[in-house]
């Protein structure tokens, strides 16, 4: 690759950039012309000699070489579908990279569960079939105290589930729910709507900033078949505000159903956690195994045997099932919590949790790798950030955290440049500077962000 130059002027750069017949004739790109054919491939060269472009009439001068043109191309082609990417944005949990990232005792159950076969449905002590129900079931009824659980696909499904098994078909039967808990969750989807589906008819207390007992007190009639309380996991009402916890929800002796949505099992800020829920006397609780847990994406339910036997025997249960790597990566999960090792081992919560000073270390090491990889004219200088949890959790919990901030270019066109890498770095812009934020960096991240700098402006000079 050719050794990028100072920006000196749009006019010679655009001089250098190749023509799209010169980049198909050339022999890097026969590779891809026989795997994609010449009408995808042309339209990548197209599209990448465009981007580029861009990048020149933005003052940016990225490496202008056929090679790279052929890269971005292949880049642009082969990430089609789901793809590895380095999150630098401090987002810990950010739904759009996919939450939670898995612990590698996760990782490693999921790789035994899907290179072979495995007791999904036998049991193997009776030499029969089995359930796929039963496998996390000690593991969770022990850390949360419940009398039993079930594992569905994700968290809306199991409230679905909760919510249509406390009906049981009956017309007319309501489900009572503050206002101020009407949420809208991930997807648009929104509890009213989720209420609905189930069959329950929806009652409304209070109003959106109070609600108290005696709202839901009143509003108890014969066809009242559960209380739901939802956990505002997005969002936070603060000023003139009163709510009615679970524990006093318990006293009013209807089925009680509690999504606690983020599954924090360990102290953290002002999050409900699992444990508590349960211990206040909740018939069902709810949470997902991809936030806070720190596991895959998952909807977890403990709760009163009774409740959990009848949600299992409901045909709902059938299409919202786990899969088997699902399960895997979940038991593995709660075996680090089990262990104690959950601070340690599981990333989610060595993110939320680790110092200051160990994540500016790490930006400084980044900083300093660019510094040594990069063109001359970039700039990479380590400051202060904030983190955030994310994925619909801790609305307002924020922990402080270090980037590097690039300059030197256009932040927006280097934005865009470093997504177009075989493995694409998302950071953030913020007040016109690129920031790679080193919170939420993994093993290995700092030399594909490396490499992505170096494809899009080419290797330093010497």
């Amino acid at each position: 690759m050719e050794s990028p130059k100072p920006y000196n002027g749009s006019g010679e750069a655009l001089r250098r950039l190749p023509a799209v017949d010169a980049v198909l004739r050339s022999s890097s790109a026969s590779p891809l012309l026989e795997r994609y054919g010449a009408v995808s491939v042309t339209g990548a060269v197209r599209s990448a000699l465009g981007e580029t472009r861009d990048a020149i009439f933005a003052g940016c001068i990225p490496d202008l070489s056929i090679e790279n043109i052929v890269l971005l191309a292949g880049n642009s082609l082969e990430g089609r579908g789901l793809r590895r990417v380095v999150n630098a944005t401090g987002v810990i949990l950010h739904t759009n990279l996919g939450r939670s990232v898995l612990s590698e005792k996760a990782v490693e159950a999921v790789f035994e569960a899907a290179t072979g076969y495995s007791n999904l449905e036998y049991s193997v002590p009776a030499g029969r079939r089995g359930s796929r129900y039963d496998h996390a079931v000690p593991l969770l009824t022990e850390l949360t105290g419940a009398e039993d659980a079930l594992v569905v696909n994700n968290c809306a499904g199991a409230t679905l589930l909760a919510l249509a098994a406390a009906v049981d078909g009956e017309p007319g039967s309501e489900v009572i729910v503050s206002r101020g808990q009407l949420i809208e969750i991930g997807g648009g989807f929104r509890i009213p709507e989720v209420l609905e589906v189930s069959g329950a008819t929806l009652r409304e207390v209070g109003t959106t900033n109070r609600t108290r007992l005696a709202d839901y007190d009143q509003a108890i009639n014969d066809a009242t078949r559960a209380v739901l309380w939802v956990h505002p996991s997005n969002f936070e009402v603060v000023g003139f505000t009163e709510s009615v916890g679970v524990k006093e929800l318990c006293t009013l002796g209807q089925t009680v159903i509690a999504d606690v949505g983020s599954g924090a099992m360990l102290p953290l800020a002002d999050e409900p956690r699992i444990t508590e829920a349960v211990k206040d006397g909740a018939d069902l609780v709810i949470f997902s195994g991809d936030k806070l847990l720190g596991g895959p994406q998952a909807g977890i339910i403990v709760g009163k045997k009774r409740l959990i036997r009848k949600m299992r025997s409901h045909p709902l249960t059938r299409a919202l099932r786990a899969d088997k790597l699902c399960l895997a990566a979940l038991e593995a999960t709660l075996k680090s919590y089990l262990d104690g090792t959950a601070a340690e081992e599981l990333p989610t919560q060595r993110m939320l949790n680790e110092s200051a000073e160990v994540v500016g270390a790490r930006a400084g090491s980044l900083a300093e790798r660019l510094r040594e990889a990069s063109p001359g004219p970039l700039a990479f200088e380590v400051v202060g950030s904030v983190a955030r949890s994310g994925g619909g959790t801790l609305p307002n919990f924020e922990v402080l955290s270090a980037a590097v901030r690039v300059g030197g270019t256009d932040a927006d066109t280097l934005a865009r440049g470093l997504r177009r890498a075989r493995v694409p770095v998302v950071g953030r812009v913020y007040n016109g500077s690129l920031l790679l934020d080193a919170r939420t960096l993994l093993p290995g991240d700092e030399g594909r962000i490396v490499a992505a700098f170096q494809q899009f402006f080419g290797a330093a000079d010497g």
